[in-house]
């Protein structure tokens, strides 16, 4: 018996089809990953960090995205982070403006199915995109974060552990208590 191989598709298919689906799905070199659903811990380290960094960046020119904003890693990759900033003017695919080109920071929260994917293919595509100055992985089942930031033409890695670290985002003029990022968050033993 044959193996079976999934169909490849083109940008053009998989921006089609995911107009069209009614729930996200990541593109990478042609093949196409449903996002599934995640956990409380997920959900709500996520929303911290949104409340946290959205809120020191009222008054400038930065916003926050969700995961609902995809962003175009490379000509045939793109991915739906759990959160980006955008510093100025964004600057999208096309008009339809689903696409972001031009993120600051992406963070992603990482699931026992995401974390290989994540801290492998996920850092070197975003370490390509040009505007990309920080990309932070927090962790959901421990106090655990990694700020992967540029510096000149190298990436620099900071680890965050203690519930009193504060991860600096220079970038965005602010700072992000890891008190914050997990408060309210309880571990499972």
């Amino acid at each position: 018996m044959e193996a079976q191989t999934k169909p490849r598709l083109t940008v053009a298919e998989y921006l089609a089809f995911e107009a069209e689906s009614e729930i996200k799905h990541e593109y990478i070199d042609g093949e196409i990953y449903a996002m599934t659903g995640g956990t409380d811990n997920h959900s709500r380290i996520a929303a911290n960090v949104i409340i946290a960094v959205g809120a020191q960046l009222i008054g400038s020119n930065c916003y926050v995205h969700t995961s609902e904003m995809r962003i175009k890693a490379a000509s045939s990759r793109y991915v739906y982070p759990d959160l980006s900033v955008v510093c100025g003017q964004a600057r999208h695919e096309d008009d339809s403006k689903t696409s972001l080109l031009n993120p600051i920071l992406v963070v992603e929260v990482t699931s026992p199915s995401s974390m290989t994917y994540d801290h492998g293919l996920k850092r070197e595509m975003y370490q390509q995109v040009a505007s990309i100055e920080a990309y932070l992985i927090i962790d959901q089942r421990s106090i655990r974060a990694e700020l992967n930031m540029r510096v000149d033409s190298d990436w620099r890695l900071q680890t965050f552990t203690g519930r009193e670290d504060i991860i600096p985002l220079p970038m965005l003029d602010c700072d992000l208590p890891i008190a914050q990022v997990y408060r309210g968050i309880v571990f499972s033993a």
